[in-house]
């Protein structure tokens, strides 16, 4: 097996290695990672529905698709994400508990009493700190989870708070749990970096502190696969699955309802109501919106060169676009 700490932080970066080395290795991996902060959504998911837009916007928090499916997941560098990838896998099946099993026994060599609990995550008191993933693809198993170790709460909270009203879809939801960091359960303090070295240690055997990474060639070709998918709004939010949205927005000129029908993340219909005045017809806007990107820079974009107000009196463009949100 081959023992990987890859020191990058860059969220699209992390998810794109994962994938080139599940598609290119020729030996089984565990990797050691963490991110700068960021939302990973699950491949299954309507990104838009399981974020609060406004909340990782006005952070700067990336938010990115991953290949594996559940819910979405918050990661800061307070958490450390693992991988695992298997060559020959032994099973048509889903098997959490063989690759949750190591980490377990690091953790409780550590003084932590953890457990699995439901159908991929790991516990402490009850309290959740690992959400686990996987994907069968042929012959291999790519397994992936986190481990909150000192992660800022108030922003995992806030960036996967989203209001359920305004989404009406099929995709898979994430489901909210209460969740702890291990760091609080530890008999001693220790930091992330330790933590880090203490895991690698145990999973891998050895007490060597200095790991390999990946090699120039590899970064050459993960870095391409960010430019190709996991760094585009395409695979990040036009993956989606097909969803309704519905807001209605008090405004300066009344109320405006909106109702959006997106598909791969570009709108389908568009109907706008409320009780506002306008010189021209309602449904010419809405025409205007049909074939774009349900995304803030997009819409700006196409309405660059119209007048709002014209349409929807007293309400600008800045404040339209955000009754789209």
């Amino acid at each position: 097996m081959r023992f990987i700490h890859n020191t990058h932080t860059d969220p699209a970066f992390n998810l794109a290695a994962e994938e080139w080395l599940l598609r290119h290795t020729d030996t089984d991996i565990f990797m050691l990672w963490r991110n700068a902060p960021a939302v990973i959504v699950g491949r299954n998911q309507n990104t838009a529905s399981e974020i609060d837009e406004d909340f990782v916007r006005e952070r700067g928090i990336t938010v990115i698709r991953r290949l594996t499916g559940g819910g979405a997941v918050f990661h800061d560098l307070g958490n450390v994400n693992f991988t695992f990838i298997q060559l020959g896998r032994q099973t048509k099946h889903l098997d959490f508990h063989r690759f949750t099993a190591p980490i377990m026994e690091a953790l409780q060599a550590m003084g932590v009493n953890c457990q699995f609990e439901g159908r991929n995550d790991l516990v402490i008191d009850g309290q959740k700190f690992s959400g686990n993933a996987q994907l069968l693809e042929k012959d291999r198993v790519l397994h992936h989870g986190t481990l909150l170790f000192s992660s800022q709460m108030a922003d995992l909270s806030g960036a996967l708070r989203v209001n359920p009203v305004k989404y009406v879809d099929k995709a898979v939801k994430s489901v909210a749990k209460r969740v702890t960091n291990i760091s609080s359960h530890l008999p001693e303090p220790i930091d992330v970096e330790t933590f880090v070295r203490r895991v690698m240690a145990h999973v891998s055997g050895s007490e060597s502190e200095t790991l390999p990474g990946l090699s120039a060639s590899e970064e050459a070709a993960i870095n391409g696969l960010v430019e190709s998918k996991y760094g585009t709004w395409d695979w990040n939010f036009g993956s989606s699955p097909s969803y309704g949205f519905t807001r209605s927005t008090r405004t300066e000129g009344g109320v405006v309802e909106i109702h959006l029908d997106v598909r791969h993340g570009r709108i389908e219909q568009t109907r706008i109501f409320g009780d506002f005045f306008g010189a021209r017809a309602v449904a010419e806007l809405e025409a205007l919106l049909v074939g774009c990107r349900h995304e803030r820079s997009e819409l700006f974009e196409r309405l660059a060169n119209v007048q709002i107000d014209e349409f929807i009196r007293n309400v600008d463009n800045a404040t339209f676009v955000e009754c789209l949100f």
